[in-house]
Protein backbone atom coordinates (compact mmCIF):
# COMPACT_ATOMS: atom_id res chain seq x y z
CA UNK A 1 0.00 0.00 0.00
CA UNK A 2 1.30 3.14 -0.91
CA UNK A 3 0.84 6.61 0.75
CA UNK A 4 0.92 10.29 -0.46
CA UNK A 5 0.40 12.37 3.20
CA UNK A 6 0.67 16.30 3.40
CA UNK A 7 1.92 17.58 6.83
CA UNK A 8 2.12 21.18 8.25
CA UNK A 9 4.55 21.98 10.99
CA UNK A 10 7.44 22.90 12.86
CA UNK A 11 9.50 19.95 10.93
CA UNK A 12 10.69 18.93 7.24
CA UNK A 13 8.60 15.82 6.01
CA UNK A 14 11.97 13.23 6.43
CA UNK A 15 12.58 13.72 9.60
CA UNK A 16 10.21 11.33 10.86
CA UNK A 17 10.21 12.28 14.76
CA UNK A 18 8.41 9.73 17.14
CA UNK A 19 5.21 12.08 16.63
CA UNK A 20 5.54 12.80 13.14
CA UNK A 21 2.41 11.57 12.40
CA UNK A 22 0.53 14.39 14.29
CA UNK A 23 1.24 16.42 11.52
CA UNK A 24 -0.26 14.71 8.86
CA UNK A 25 -3.13 16.79 7.51
CA UNK A 26 -4.22 14.89 4.59
CA UNK A 27 -3.77 11.09 3.43
CA UNK A 28 -4.45 9.08 0.09
CA UNK A 29 -3.98 5.90 -0.34
CA UNK A 30 -3.42 3.82 -3.94
CA UNK A 31 -2.39 0.41 -4.55
CA UNK A 32 0.20 0.68 -7.01
CA UNK A 33 3.23 3.18 -7.35
CA UNK A 34 2.37 4.53 -10.43
CA UNK A 35 -1.17 5.97 -8.96
CA UNK A 36 0.52 7.26 -6.43
CA UNK A 37 3.64 8.75 -8.58
CA UNK A 38 0.98 10.69 -10.47
CA UNK A 39 -0.77 12.26 -7.22
CA UNK A 40 2.29 13.04 -5.70
CA UNK A 41 3.57 14.71 -9.46
CA UNK A 42 0.31 16.72 -9.35
CA UNK A 43 0.16 17.43 -5.78
CA UNK A 44 4.07 18.94 -5.81
CA UNK A 45 3.51 20.81 -9.01
CA UNK A 46 0.57 22.74 -7.63
CA UNK A 47 2.52 23.47 -4.37
CA UNK A 48 5.69 24.18 -5.72
CA UNK A 49 3.18 27.26 -6.94
CA UNK A 50 1.98 27.59 -4.16
CA UNK A 51 5.04 28.11 -1.75
CA UNK A 52 8.01 30.55 -2.61
CA UNK A 53 10.95 28.28 -0.98
CA UNK A 54 11.40 24.31 -1.01
CA UNK A 55 13.80 21.84 -0.60
CA UNK A 56 13.43 17.74 -1.24
CA UNK A 57 15.25 14.50 -0.53
CA UNK A 58 15.92 12.03 -3.45
CA UNK A 59 12.94 9.65 -2.67
CA UNK A 60 9.78 11.91 -2.93
CA UNK A 61 9.98 13.62 0.57
CA UNK A 62 9.52 17.39 0.02
CA UNK A 63 9.15 20.92 2.29
CA UNK A 64 7.07 23.79 1.06
CA UNK A 65 7.33 27.06 2.74
CA UNK A 66 7.15 30.71 2.77
CA UNK A 67 9.37 32.81 5.07
CA UNK A 68 6.96 34.66 6.77
CA UNK A 69 4.81 31.52 7.96
CA UNK A 70 6.19 31.19 11.62
CA UNK A 71 5.17 29.88 15.02
CA UNK A 72 6.40 30.75 17.96
CA UNK A 73 7.88 29.08 20.21
CA UNK A 74 7.72 28.99 23.99
CA UNK A 75 10.51 26.24 24.86
CA UNK A 76 13.30 27.72 22.76
CA UNK A 77 11.82 31.26 22.59
CA UNK A 78 12.42 31.90 19.14
CA UNK A 79 10.16 32.25 15.77
CA UNK A 80 10.19 28.67 14.09
CA UNK A 81 9.80 28.16 10.37
CA UNK A 82 6.19 26.25 9.47
CA UNK A 83 6.45 23.73 6.92
CA UNK A 84 4.42 21.95 4.30
CA UNK A 85 5.66 18.36 3.69
CA UNK A 86 4.47 16.14 0.76
CA UNK A 87 5.86 12.43 1.06
CA UNK A 88 5.23 9.01 -1.19
CA UNK A 89 5.73 6.38 1.16
CA UNK A 90 5.17 2.56 1.21
CA UNK A 91 3.27 1.16 4.23
CA UNK A 92 4.27 4.55 6.17
CA UNK A 93 7.63 4.49 5.63
CA UNK A 94 10.10 6.24 2.73
CA UNK A 95 10.96 4.41 -0.69
CA UNK A 96 14.47 3.39 -1.58
CA UNK A 97 13.14 4.92 -5.10
CA UNK A 98 14.79 7.72 -6.38
CA UNK A 99 12.62 10.33 -7.67
CA UNK A 100 12.73 11.91 -10.63
CA UNK A 101 15.27 14.55 -10.20
CA UNK A 102 13.42 17.89 -11.20
CA UNK A 103 11.42 17.00 -7.84
CA UNK A 104 14.83 17.25 -6.13
CA UNK A 105 17.05 19.09 -8.05
CA UNK A 106 14.88 22.59 -8.45
CA UNK A 107 15.89 23.26 -4.14
CA UNK A 108 14.88 26.78 -3.69
CA UNK A 109 15.69 27.05 0.23
CA UNK A 110 16.05 30.49 2.17
CA UNK A 111 19.38 29.26 3.93
CA UNK A 112 16.99 30.18 7.25
CA UNK A 113 17.53 27.17 9.75
CA UNK A 114 14.92 27.28 12.00
CA UNK A 115 14.00 24.45 14.12
CA UNK A 116 13.68 24.04 18.09
CA UNK A 117 16.50 23.98 19.80
CA UNK A 118 15.68 21.84 22.37
CA UNK A 119 14.27 18.81 20.03
CA UNK A 120 17.48 18.86 18.32
CA UNK A 121 19.26 18.44 21.55
CA UNK A 122 16.84 15.52 22.54
CA UNK A 123 16.89 13.75 18.75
Amino acid sequence: MYQVIKMYGDNEPWWFFEDWKEDVTEEKVFDSFQEAEAYYLDQWHKMSNDYHLHSAKHNYLSAFWNEDDERWCEECDDYLQQYWGLALLENDQPLTIESRKELYETTNSSGKAKCCKRLKQGA
